[in-house]
């Protein structure tokens, strides 16, 4: 990697607090009583972006925190992530309308919330203490990786935002997607 893409390339505990703060404000604008569009839009975009973080954790950030300390509360993250991935399976069965769906998605996002005060409170300062010469080429691995499982799913990112976004939002986010595309593609060659 060059040093330019280096210094744009957010560290590991970086681009998972960034995760978490992306997710946080989706759940912040749910509301029960929104359409049933803007519902199914929020979910999903909440749902990929957990699975996709998740994943992310699991193959690349838990393992190298693992290899410098026994934290149990990474022993306790993935059958949290199991939950997590369990809820979003029941979220994608049902229709926004249904009437479990709403509580189904609240119970998602107390799960969530608890798991991100660990993760920020007990895993990401002792991996800052521990990892903190490899946390920028963790961040690296963990970019690539999150362009290879979101690059097939742009139409579907699209959509949902769609759906969950005003109107003049959508073409300051279409610029974007643009510019982020032709950024990841560049990425991907290197």
């Amino acid at each position: 990697m060059n040093s330019f893409t280096s210094a744009l390339m957010p560290n590991a505990t970086t681009m998972i607090r960034m995760d978490h703060t992306h997710v946080l404000a989706t759940f912040h604008q749910y509301k029960p009583s929104s359409k049933p569009q803007v519902k199914r839009g929020l979910v999903n975009t909440a749902c990929l972006a957990l699975e996709v973080h998740a994943q992310l954790e699991e193959e690349i950030f838990y393992p190298a925190v693992r290899e410098v300390t026994d934290n149990a509360a990474i022993t306790k993250a993935v059958p949290e992530h199991d939950e997590m991935k369990r809820l979003i399976a029941l979220l994608r069965e049902m229709e926004p309308e249904d009437v479990r769906y709403d509580d189904t998605f609240m119970e998602l996002m107390r799960d969530v919330i608890h798991h991100v005060a660990d993760e920020e409170t007990l895993i990401l300062p002792e991996a800052e203490r521990l990892l903190s010469d490899q946390l920028s080429e963790l961040g690296g691995k963990m970019m690539k990786r999150r362009i290879e499982l979101v690059a097939p799913r742009t139409g579907d990112i699209a959509v949902n935002m769609a759906r969950a976004m005003p109107v003049p939002s959508i073409a300051m986010l279409a610029g974007a997607t643009v510019a982020g595309v032709v950024l990841g593609r560049r990425f991907m060659r290197r």
